[in-house]
């Protein structure tokens, strides 16, 4: 039996980005159930998983129903040693957990002016200055991780963990509303914005269901400020390269265009997806 995994609409749910990271961005397999927030879809799916009430939930293939993000990632870290969920030096992972825990518990002000959304880039956000003093202490406790754990790379303490995907919606929250940080902060939100299971997540994000009007602004947007996807659009008619879906191996039935080629999808949301961002799915790069 699969892990479980219910999740909310990915442009706008920040708490579901976190646990399907800390999923695919270790290559942990899972099956996804997805849920409309604000709305009885994500209730409902929850009466199979009591005592949840919020996305995301995990139910482990023995039935443990786990609510609650920072104890789906300390059960996986002992359920798959393996994956390097967190750092194996101890200093490291001690580091790690501090700043997860930090994130689970605070910068309130950047989460109540700036909710994620993955389908749009503020130009301007006008932060108040609880949002700048929260800002301040997220630059403060990266660069003190990077100076603790010695890491030399993009992340905070040494290879991606559960603290870098603990961070990514907030990473999300500096490039969709353009906060101010510090140059090494913007090179860690630059590093999310590539990450391979980000990208994924933003282009599903983008497509799997209707806007909701509750996170629009009345702010002035430009492009978003991450990889700019590689020119795509879905068609109607053609004759597909491929006879089956890269991702499922089914018959294809709805087709895509690009550099004048034509490719095929068992659906559309494998289609609409890849057209979002052809760059973030290696299946289809493959047949590129």
């Amino acid at each position: 039996m699969p892990y479980d995994l219910v999740i909310g609409d990915r442009a706008y749910s920040s708490w579901s980005l976190r646990g399907w990271l800390l999923f695919d961005a270790f290559g942990i397999p899972v099956q996804t159930h997805l849920a409309r927030l604000y709305s009885d879809e994500l209730g409902i799916m929850l009466r199979d998983y009591v005592p949840a009430r919020t996305a995301p939930t995990l139910r482990t293939p023995e039935g443990t129903v786990i609510p609650e993000s920072l104890a789906i990632a300390e059960e996986l870290a002992s359920r798959h040693p393996d994956a390097g969920l967190w750092p194996s030096a101890p200093a490291a992972r001690a580091t790690a957990r501090v700043l997860a825990a930090e994130m689970h518990s605070g910068f309130g002000a950047i989460r109540g002016h700036c909710p994620m959304n993955l389908r749009v880039s503020y130009l301007d956000c006008a932060p108040p200055q609880a949002v700048l003093d929260d800002l301040a202490r997220l630059c403060q406790i990266w660069d003190w991780a990077r100076d603790t754990t010695g890491s030399k790379g993009p992340w905070l303490c040494g290879d991606y963990s559960a603290a870098d995907a603990f961070y990514a919606p907030i990473a999300a929250r500096i490039a969709g509303y353009n906060l101010p940080v510090s140059q090494s902060g913007l090179a860690y939100v630059a590093a999310h914005l590539g990450h391979p299971s980000f990208r994924k997540w933003r282009a599903m994000g983008l497509v799997d269901l209707p806007d909701q009007p509750v996170y629009a602004r009345p702010w002035e947007t430009g492009d978003w400020p991450g990889p700019v996807p590689l020119p795509a659009r879905a068609i109607e008619t053609g004759e597909a390269e491929n006879a089956v879906c890269p991702y499922s191996g089914k018959p294809v039935t709805h087709l895509m265009e690009m550099n004048g080629r034509v490719f095929g999808f068992c659906n559309a949301f494998c289609r609409d997806k890849t057209v979002a961002d052809p760059g973030a799915w290696p299946a289809f790069l493959k047949l590129l």
